[in-house]
């Protein structure tokens, strides 16, 4: 009977102990989640320094099935999820578009750690692209057809300036969600500030 008694209560806090355990594990993966999510929705920043023009609400980007690398291979519809990514758009890749695609592989570079859950994507109209896949071979570059380049971009646009004239750089999140962009003038420095708070408290891609 004693031995009886004693099992029971052992089997009581075994499982007191799974559900505490349980419960932990719950608030500490949650918890990010819900961080990222007031970040969003109240447009947080540390002390009051507004950086990226954030994106309300978040918007899904659909990628066209008939999109194309610059080496002829159907892009995935799926490109822009489980990874961040830092998009560029440009109908040619003038001097700005180079000058820009610099300084995004220097973020990228910067991110330390964090460089493997990043991808850089450029969309381009552009058929004359040899220089910037010799300069940039880890850059992922979508330019075929140059119609549904065109059209596919058009989801970028914002408060109707066209992103292929933009000049700015679009932050997509591993969801496939634009919810950030920063102008052409904004300092590197402050885009990688925001892009690492970002990615700190996110726990996707």
């Amino acid at each position: 009977m004693i031995n009886t008694e004693t099992n029971n209560i052992e089997y009581l806090d075994q499982q007191r102990r799974g559900r505490l355990i349980l419960l932990c594990m719950l608030i500490f993966f949650i918890t990010p989640i819900i961080a990222v999510i007031a970040m969003y929705k109240l447009d947080w920043r540390p002390k009051g320094e507004s950086i990226g023009e954030l994106v309300t609400p978040a918007k899904a980007l659909t990628m066209h099935q008939s999109l194309a690398d610059s080496n002829g291979n159907v892009v995935s519809i799926n490109l822009l999820k489980d990874k961040w990514s830092m998009v560029y758009i440009a109908a040619d890749c003038d001097i700005q578009c180079k000058e820009k695609l610099h300084q995004i592989r220097q973020l990228h570079v910067s991110l330390y750690k964090e460089i493997p859950r990043m991808q850089r994507i450029l969309f381009t109209t552009a058929s004359e692209i040899t220089e910037v896949k010799q300069n940039y071979p880890d850059l992922f570059i979508v330019n075929q057809p140059k119609t549904d380049v065109a059209s596919f971009s058009e989801q970028f646009n914002i408060h109707d300036e066209s992103a292929m004239s933009a000049g700015r750089i679009y932050l997509i999140d591993p969801l496939g969600h634009l919810i950030m962009s920063y102008s052409a003038s904004t300092s590197p420095a402050l885009v990688r500030k925001d892009i690492t708070r970002l990615m700190k408290y996110s726990w996707t891609g």
